[in-house]
Parts: C-alpha cells; sequence; structure tokens
C-alpha cells in the first residue's frame, strides 16, 4: 500500500497531540523552556540538513525565486486565515490565533524536511515506509509537546502532513519513468538543503529571536525543482 507510511505518520501525529491535550496544565516556565529546546534541535537539524548541498547558487537562487512568489501571493497569510479558519470549526474554547499559530507551526515543522520528501519517494518507488514510520514516531513527540503550549492547531496539522507526503508517495510511482536517478538524487539533495533551511528559520521563530514569513518561503520548495533542472542544462 503505497500510503501506508504516510497514513502512519500522520495517526502518530494525531496520537502525540491528544497525548499533550492532557498536559496542557504544565507550568508555563517548563513548557517555555521545553520550546526552547525544540528550537534549537529544529535548527541543528535544519543546518545539518542545510550543509548538504553541492550548489549554494541554486539554493539562493531557489530562496530568492520562491520568496517573491510567496510575498506575491501572501502564502503566509492564507496558511493563518486558513489555520483560524479551520480552528474554528473544530474549537469553541481555544484563542483563534493560538489555533492559526499551532496549525502553521507544526505542519511546516512537519513537512519541511528530507524525512518528508524522501520517506514519501522510498513509500513510492520502493515500497519502503521505514523512513516515514521513523519519521511519525518522531513527529508523534514533537507533536505532544507543541501541543502543551500551542494548543489544538497542532493536531490540525495532520491535513497537510498527509495530503503533501500522500501526493510525493502517489507521483513517486510513476517519478522513476520520468527522471533519471542520477538526476534524481542530485534534486533531492539540493530539495534537502533548501528545506534544511527553512527549518532553521523555524527554530529561529521557536526562539523568537525572529519573526520569518516562513509561508511565504515554502515556493522555494518547488523553484528548487526548475532552478535545478536549468543548471543541469547549462
Amino acid at each position: 500500500m503505497v500510503l501506508f507510511g504516510t497514513l502512519v505518520n500522520g495517526g502518530l501525529i494525531v496520537i502525540g497531540s491528544m497525548l499533550g491535550l492532557f498536559f496542557t496544565r504544565i507550568p508555563e516556565r517548563y513548557k517555555e523552556t521545553v520550546m526552547q529546546g525544540i528550537g534549537l534541535v529544529v535548527i541543528l537539524i535544519g543546518l545539518q540538513m542545510a550543509i548538504s548541498t553541492d550548489q549554494v547558487i541554486i539554493v539562493l537562487l531557489s530562496l530568492l525565486s520562491g520568496a517573491i512568489i510567496g510575498e506575491v501571493l501572501r502564502i503566509e497569510d492564507v496558511l493563518n486565515h486558513f489555520g483560524t479558519w479551520i480552528g474554528s470549526k473544530f474549537a469553541t474554547t481555544s484563542d483563534d490565533v493560538s489555533i492559526s499559530q499551532g496549525f502553521v507551526t507544526a505542519t511546516l515543522v512537519f513537512c519541511i524536511g528530507a524525512m518528508a520528501i524522501i520517506g514519501a519517494l522510498d513509500s513510492g518507488i520502493r515500497g519502503d515506509h521505514g523512513v516515514l514510520i521513523t519519521k511519525g514516531i518522531l513527529d508523534g513527540f514533537t507533536s505532544l509537546v507543541l501541543t502543551t503550549t500551542l494548543g489544538m492547531g497542532v493536531m490540525l496539522s495532520v491535513i497537510p502532513v498527509i495530503v503533501y507526503q500522500g501526493s510525493i508517495a502517489l507521483f513517486a510511482t510513476y517519478i522513476d519513468k520520468w527522471i533519471p536517478e542520477a538526476l534524481l538524487n542530485g534534486l533531492i539533495t539540493e530539495l534537502t538543503a533548501v528545506g534544511g533551511l527553512l527549518i532553521v528559520a523555524i527554530g529561529l521563530n521557536m526562539l523568537k529571536l525572529t519573526q520569518i514569513r516562513i509561508g511565504n518561503l515554502l515556493p522555494s520548495i518547488f523553484t528548487v525543482i526548475l532552478i535545478y533542472y536549468i543548471y543541469q542544462l547549462i
């Protein structure tokens, strides 16, 4: 089953979030310190991914073009509005802003990264769900901690996670017919690097050191594909 790994990943996020709802009474100073710890680890993960690039110019051009597209489309605002709207449908006591923040933060943390892309590709190309199941375990624990601070919105992130990873897995069942393996491996490297920088930005925002509009940088995940292809032609 192509979507098995994605469904397991989504299920573990839901379980972790449900458990997190029972720990919301944890003192605020504990939550703050734990979130800072997660933020530091997120930055470390992002840096490890970012330095994997073989061509920094591809990463730079991808982020620049992605940022322009994101600002024009105002993706950050769309994500926030969607998080607020969907939160209002599922919750009546939570603050809309908190729900939106939890939804957007968790969606970015769970969707952007090497494990999401490579795991989904493995599921589609080789039928190997090991990477996504491992990711699901990590996401489940992370969602538990995030939910204690950001609330119900974290659980709602399971929707884009399943759509995103499921789409990649389904696409991957045909990708080997269109893209040579060597080209695909190089593309994954640059995708990982771009995603890593976005994850670093998430960590910095979690530490409240910056207010980077990460949503408006998301198109770079897609522009890197075109830029990498053009670079290979040149």
